[in-house]
């Protein structure tokens, strides 16, 4: 009942807001912070990319249209330039050394084995066929018997498709691989814009991996792993484009108020639909490529699926849904498992050339087979077992390997792996000294970068524990996918380049270091100076360091003190 002089027992009207800030207030100003404002439901669900400001117009005497265009400009026009800078570095001297690296004796003759008969045939001894191979007349022993491999066919398909346009040679062998390594910069160039909503931060993420070694010589090698990292970027990317949209979808279903604004009443992120998702379902496809590179591509989608419905889940409680995580399953658990079930059809389409051919190896094996699985067609029963056989023999591989390393080194780059050694005598193949000189190719990762990473993922820790900072548990989500599931498998003979899956958020992390570095928004001018030059500062030394190593990653001839020189640890011998 509503008393009839309200004023009488209302109770008095609360006191204004003292305006003054804290003495802390105070202190942090003077550090450079700035309280910012509190953003709306709508600009928590949906980040805009901010205005480009005003300090370009006025160093420039640009009009403001002017300086929109830039802006417009600058969200294509920089990761293409970072991306132009990558692949001039990875394809000069591309068929450089004219050799047969590390296992590209499996892997690009494989693929052409693949090319030549839809499945992989038998060699009668990769490392005595590498002459031959590289010979002229050129010689190519193979066999159309199917051979047992260890690997899924995609990386292999892919390999084939640079050796359909070149030839069995060691620039065909190579060329996908140079130019996957190079796409991936421009994927993660716009994939670090929209996660940080910078172009500037995105485009220095991309730049970082441009400059990483273990990327640049994955890039330039016809080895798998560079497969598994791109296609599981490509998935990440997609995600980060679906979670995007979704939220707009959701923030478009809230309820307005009489001012305008959008506000979670009534619990609309319980109910409202977020339509059909292709943007997830060709995450499923590119996580199902990633599988069908190497069997630890498998992570990545177990990951990424839990990722996407924790985004769900925080977008639908943003919403304001009443049970979030009920909501995600009733509204959004069927896109979840049409991303699975996407990966699996990629993967099993992936098989094509086996189930269409007679020779290939466990072909026929179910053919005539009884059993308690029967009912199920005997091509998939056949490539069940042949696939149960690949996971026993990589689960179990534990042959000694002089380059073999822990993955707790893997970080701290404590053994890299040397794909390539010859020795250039004097007067011989650039050798201009009086002593022999050296030519060798070593998987390792830029170390300032690496070094720098391992700082980078204790910040994002602390801002993703902390903080409840999503970008950070993104970023880290691709790190674990890529990292954590080796240390089940410490017994097996395992090498640091597989590290390469990763080297994309190792990138991301650094990136987002940085960017603290440089200061957060509304930060004053002298701790914006401060910040950028540091950040700088280490941006140059990483780009240094990777110039400082180029010779060892491209197989230079240079004299062996200075190779040994470039041996920073005792453990890169």
């Amino acid at each position: 009942m509503i008393p009839e002089n309200p004023t009488a027992t209302a109770c008095p009207p609360p006191k204004e807001a003292d305006p003054r800030p804290t003495p802390w207030a105070r202190q942090l100003q003077r550090a450079g912070y700035a309280t910012r404002p509190q953003p709306s439901v709508h600009e928590l669900l949906v980040t805009p990319f901010p205005e480009p400001g005003s300090r370009l117009r006025y160093a420039f005497g640009l009009s403001p249209a002017a300086v929109h265009r830039l802006a417009r400009w600058s969200g294509w026009g920089g990761p293409l330039l970072v991306t132009l800078l990558a692949g001039l570095l990875r394809f000069r001297h591309l068929g450089s050394p004219r050799a047969v690296v590390f296992d590209e004796t499996y892997y690009a003759k494989d693929a052409w084995s693949m090319l030549r008969l839809g499945y992989e045939g038998n060699w009668p001894d990769h490392l005595a066929s590498d002459p031959q191979i590289l010979g002229s007349p050129q010689v190519i022993p193979l066999s159309e018997t199917g051979a047992f491999v260890a690997h899924p066919p995609t990386g292999k398909w892919v390999i084939a498709l640079g050796e359909w346009m070149f030839g069995l040679t060691p620039f065909g062998w190579r060329f996908m691989t140079a130019a996957l390594g190079t796409l991936s910069v421009l994927m993660l160039c716009r994939i670090g814009r929209r996660l940080f909503r910078s172009t500037l931060l995105g485009c220095l993420a991309g730049a970082l991996m441009a400059v990483d070694g273990l990327h640049f010589v994955m890039s330039r090698t016809a080895l798998l792993d560079l497969f598994v990292m791109v296609f599981a970027l490509a998935a990440f990317g997609s995600l980060l484009l679906d979670r995007d949209r979704t939220r707009a979808r959701l923030a478009a279903a809230l309820p307005v108020d009489a001012a305008g604004r959008a506000h979670p009443g009534g619990h609309p992120g319980d109910r409202a639909g977020t339509g059909l998702r292709p943007w997830r379902l060709a995450a499923g496809l590119f996580l199902g490529l990633s599988a069908s590179v190497k069997w630890n591509g498998l992570y990545f989608l177990a990951f990424f699926l839990v990722l996407t419905l924790l985004w769900d889940a925080g977008a639908r409680r943003t919403a304001g849904a009443h049970r979030p995580y009920r909501a995600v399953l009733r509204r959004d658990g069927w896109s979840a498992l049409a991303l699975a079930v996407a990966a699996a059809l990629a993967y099993l389409v992936t098989w094509t050339g086996w189930f269409l051919s007679d020779q290939a190896y466990g072909r026929h094996w179910a053919d005539g087979r009884g059993g308690t699985w029967s009912w199920i067609p005997a091509p998939l029963r056949s490539l069940w077992h042949y696939e149960y056989g690949v996971y026993q023999f990589n689960v179990g591989l534990q042959s000694p390997h002089a380059y073999e390393s822990n993955p707790w080194s893997w970080l701290v780059l404590g053994r890299p792996v040397l794909f390539h050694y010859t020795q250039a005598e004097p007067g011989t193949a650039g050798c201009h000294t009086t002593a022999p000189c050296s030519q060798t190719i070593l998987a390792l990762g830029t170390p300032l970068l690496w070094w720098s990473a391992c700082c980078a993922l204790g910040y994002l820790l602390y801002r993703w524990a902390l903080r409840r900072d999503w970008r950070s548990g993104a970023v880290l989500c691709g790190v674990g996918a890529g990292y954590l599931p080796w240390f089940l498998y410490q017994d097996r003979t395992i090498f640091s380049f597989y590290a390469v899956v990763f080297v994309p958020y190792l990138s991301l992390a650094v990136t987002m270091m940085l960017g603290a570095l440089a200061g957060p928004p509304g930060a004053g001018d002298r701790r914006r100076v401060r910040g950028v030059v540091v950040a700088a500062v280490l941006v140059l030394l990483i780009g240094w360091n990777f110039v400082h190593f180029l010779p060892i990653y491209t197989g230079q001839t240079i004299p062996y003190a200075d190779w040994r020189a470039r041996l920073w640890l005792g453990t890169w011998f």
